[in-house]
């Protein structure tokens, strides 16, 4: 295993292509790219650990997530069969005729039943999750699902964030053709820069929530795909919204498959009698961002390992967990946010008790990660990956050697309803 992932750590570290690339180089450059990694497919899904699952986990043993599962091998197994058929059907030259009518009827089909046993209707649906800490009036939480994700899995999803941080979360449904056609998509938005209809959908109310005068906190909460999406939605968010308002926005992501994720530096101008300068500060035009990924999950691989190395093009905090898994409330929340059996987030657990070494020396655009020897085997992933900025805390009682993954882990400060103490002047 070690040296399989030492091989997708090498693959990582190629340099890729500019995300401004020509569109058809960039989707050519995935497809490779999804190839050369396919051998690890069953990481999306490991370790299963059905006995210690919870009602709100994907793969807990009830009946809807039963059909989920079922449908979307079903769905796999045609999608295949339909994409490997179309090139037999012109090399037997079938007239072009049936061929149409052949893709119309598979496309049909397949929107039928996903629509029918997997996406429902609604667009936007909201946490059933009754929630008694007051304060968060002014607040607003929106969540974008991953691929695969049915109506039935958002709901269990945004009802998890809504336990774990004591907030009513409105998730905004990414949804489902089936894992094969949700990569398709993915290649495509990625490549194209394309808002599919969910973007449209999530887009609007992101900005509503910003341009709200009574709305001092919105927060951003993405996971797979939804991290492509919500990387289309920052960069019109960067060029429509003003800047003061964009800092009311955090965004915090999981298994994150975009392939850039942009926050430039703020820009300040600042009248001095006739004359006006302007002045750079430290602190970027988002909030915050935090990023967080497994080690050996394939999608973040794809996504954020993969291209958070490469200077300005990954902007936030990185925190990387040694694991494996891909699924949101099993594989990153159940670890990262332990729930206790009164469904409140425990005080400890394994990832947030990490220690984080602060003093190691890393140039600008490095992680600690690659500060360290790439052939001692032992040091792929012997601590959280953090983004360098994470070396000037603004605090200075925070810059004392060792510290622990929940000392910088601003989202950790939000659980159980609790809130993060705001600095004057964000350090990132």
């Amino acid at each position: 295993m070690r040296s399989q992932v030492r091989l997708a750590k090498r693959d990582r570290n190629a340099t890729p292509l500019p995300y401004t690339a020509s569109p058809l180089r960039l989707v050519l450059s995935d497809i490779l790219l999804v190839f050369a990694n396919a051998w690890a497919s069953p990481e999306l899904i490991l370790p299963l650990c059905l006995g210690r699952t919870k009602s709100l986990d994907e793969l807990h043993p009830s009946f809807q997530n039963g059909v989920s599962v079922v449908t979307q091998a079903f769905l796999t197994i045609g999608q295949v069969l339909f994409l490997l058929s179309l090139p037999l059907a012109i090399i037997f030259m079938i007239p072009a005729l049936w061929i149409i009518i052949y893709i119309a009827a598979s496309l049909l089909l397949n929107y039928v039943i996903c629509m029918l046993v997997l996406n429902g209707f609604r667009r936007v649906l909201v946490s059933q999750v009754p929630v008694d800490s007051p304060g968060h009036e002014r607040e607003q939480w929106f969540f974008i699902n991953g691929v695969a994700g049915g109506y039935h899995w958002l709901q269990n999803s945004i009802d998890q964030l809504s336990y774990t941080f004591g907030r009513k979360v409105t998730g905004i449904h990414n949804r489902t053709a089936g894992l094969p056609f949700d990569l398709v998509e993915c290649l495509i938005q990625r490549g194209f820069a394309y808002a599919t209809a969910d973007v449209r959908v999530a887009y609007p109310l992101v900005k509503r929530a910003l341009l709200n005068l009574s709305c001092e906190k919105v927060v951003l909460i993405l996971h797979s795909q939804g991290g492509i999406e919500g990387g289309l939605i920052i960069d019109w968010l960067l060029d429509e919204m003003p800047q003061d308002l964009l800092q009311k926005l955090e965004v915090y992501t999981f298994g994150n498959a975009a392939n850039h994720f942009n926050n430039p530096h703020r820009i300040w101008r600042c009248g001095n009698g006739e004359r006006s300068r302007i002045q750079r500060r430290a602190n970027r035009s988002i909030g915050y961002i935090e990023h967080y990924a497994n080690t050996a999950d394939p999608v973040s691989w794809l996504g954020v390992l993969r291209f958070a190395n490469i200077p300005n093009r990954y902007m936030g905090r990185l925190f990387v967990r040694p694991g494996s898994g891909h699924l949101l409330n099993q594989h990153y929340l159940d670890n990262m946010f332990t729930l206790g059996p009164d469904m409140m987030v425990l005080e400890s657990n394994p990832f947030m008790d990490m220690e984080v070494d602060t003093k190691t020396d890393m140039a600008p655009g490095k992680t600690m990660r690659d500060s360290e020897s790439e052939d001692r085997e032992e040091t792929l992933f012997p601590i959280p990956r953090i983004e360098s900025q994470l070396r000037q805390t603004c605090e200075p009682n925070n810059v004392r050697g060792l510290l622990y993954v929940k000392d910088f882990s601003r989202l950790w400060a939000y659980r159980n309803g609790g809130s993060p103490e705001e600095s004057k002047t964000p350090c990132c």
